[in-house]
């Protein structure tokens, strides 16, 4: 597995199929990105955060350069945190220690190139098979926020989860 840019007409035909279907959708982005997602809402939702946030959004890739993930990073110098953000893998291959390789690969460019101390995410607990993913990745849970998310009937958490260096 390698990580590189996303590159938009490249990639996006990969990752619209990787969601499929709208508690899945708010799962991975809080609905940050309207469902359903189309290339327009989410590539302008990547570029408001990359001006907003200096958020970079990767691809982890097979050997083969074919795409099997995605996240964003970007990283505060001030403080030498880095930040995770929607966090997907392949929904072909989930379950078989993707999401943990490509973490793992994340991890090494955020402590390596971007010289960061600590690298966190936000989870919903709700979503296990994530949280587990990341937990064998080397994330441990700082601080859970009750009831900051309304889906349909329910309500749902926000775990803000952290790795070192």
């Amino acid at each position: 597995m390698r990580i590189r840019p996303y590159i938009e007409d490249k990639d996006y035909p990969y990752l619209e199929k990787w969601i499929d279907n709208e508690r899945a959708h708010a799962m991975w982005c809080g609905n940050y990105i309207p469902y359903p997602m189309t290339k327009e809402n989410l590539h302008r939702t990547l570029r408001e955060n990359e001006r907003d946030w200096t958020d970079s959004a990767y691809v982890a890739t097979e050997d083969d350069g074919t795409p099997a993930g995605f996240f964003c990073y970007c990283i505060d110098v001030s403080n030498n945190t880095g930040f995770l953000k929607y966090v997907i893998v392949d929904n072909t291959k989930r379950g078989r220690g993707y999401g943990e390789r490509m973490l793992r690969l994340a991890l090494q460019y955020a402590f390596t190139i971007t010289g960061a101390q600590v690298v966190q995410l936000n989870v919903f607990p709700e979503n296990l098979p994530a949280k587990r993913c990341y937990e064998k990745a080397g994330f441990k849970v700082r601080q859970i926020t009750k009831g900051v998310f309304s889906y349909r009937d329910e309500l749902w958490d926000r775990c803000n989860m952290a790795a070192a260096k």
